[in-house]
């Protein structure tokens, strides 16, 4: 296995950037989610897991962001960029099966979570500071849907592994280390279980709704206390920092 491509999200649910390097830290990738949108009328964190209200932060190039009032027009809702998360941050994450059924503009039931599980506390993660997918399972995604194909940035992915095991298998990497060039350490947590991000446009990219429904029909995975859940992809936290690059070989342990 070998790191295919390494990306970056500078804003949280922004678009973000390829690059050739990077540091990892225990905050993850130098740049990463250092930023986010926060809603002045409810105090929450601007999330596209709400798609009705934040999908057209897919919209914006997240290493070139306007300022609060553009950002406010555009979002048509008042804003702020912050690069610290209030106390208690929270964000909404719309019901995917519902966003699915009733469509985008619809307003459907959604759960809220708090920021950075399993990462260090200020930062703008929703749970981990990796998210990394294996090019298999993306070629599967796309093998089973009806477009035939699915564009591997749907999933917001750090690292985008090369791997030659057919189907999913970053499903068995939970629990185990991730050796990434001569220095980096990964765990794998656990699965990534999809909200409706993946369905939105991103950018140029039309809306594909099979992005998720193609995962929750063929690759439904336990997440801790939730039960079988659609996933495509695993998150990670840092074991042992240092330098990564694209190209480097990826040893599992």
């Amino acid at each position: 296995m070998h790191v295919e491509t390494l990306r970056r999200y500078p804003v949280k649910s922004m678009l973000g950037e390829e690059i050739g390097e990077s540091e990892v830290t225990a905050r993850g990738l130098t740049g990463d989610r250092v930023r986010a949108v926060l809603d002045v009328a409810t105090g929450k964190i601007a999330s596209a897991k709400n798609p009705r209200l934040w999908r057209d932060l897919l919209t914006i190039e997240g290493a070139r962001v306007p300022g609060d009032a553009e950002l406010s027009r555009l979002l048509g809702r008042e804003v702020r960029l912050i690069d610290v998360p209030p106390e208690g941050a929270e964000f909404e994450r719309s019901v995917p099966e519902r966003v699915l059924a009733e469509g985008i503009e619809a307003e459907v039931p959604h759960t809220v979570g708090t920021l950075g599980g399993a990462s260090p506390e200020g930062t703008f993660f929703d749970f981990a500071p990796v998210h990394l997918i294996s090019t298999s399972a993306v070629q599967r995604i796309g093998a089973l849907s009806p477009r035939g194909h699915v564009e591997t940035l749907r999933y917001r992915p750090n690292l985008v592994i090369a791997t030659d095991h057919p189907g999913f298998p970053e499903n068995d990497w939970v629990g185990r280390e991730l050796h990434v060039g001569d220095d980096v350490v990964l765990e794998v947590i656990v699965a990534s279980p999809r909200c409706a991000v993946p369905t939105l446009a991103h950018g140029p990219l039309a809306r594909d709704v099979e992005a998720l429904r193609t995962v929750a029909r063929h690759n439904r995975v336990p997440v801790f206390d939730m039960g079988p859940q659609p996933c495509a992809g695993v998150y990670a936290r840092v074991l042992r920092p240092g330098r990564i690059s694209k190209g480097d070989p990826v040893r599992l342990t």
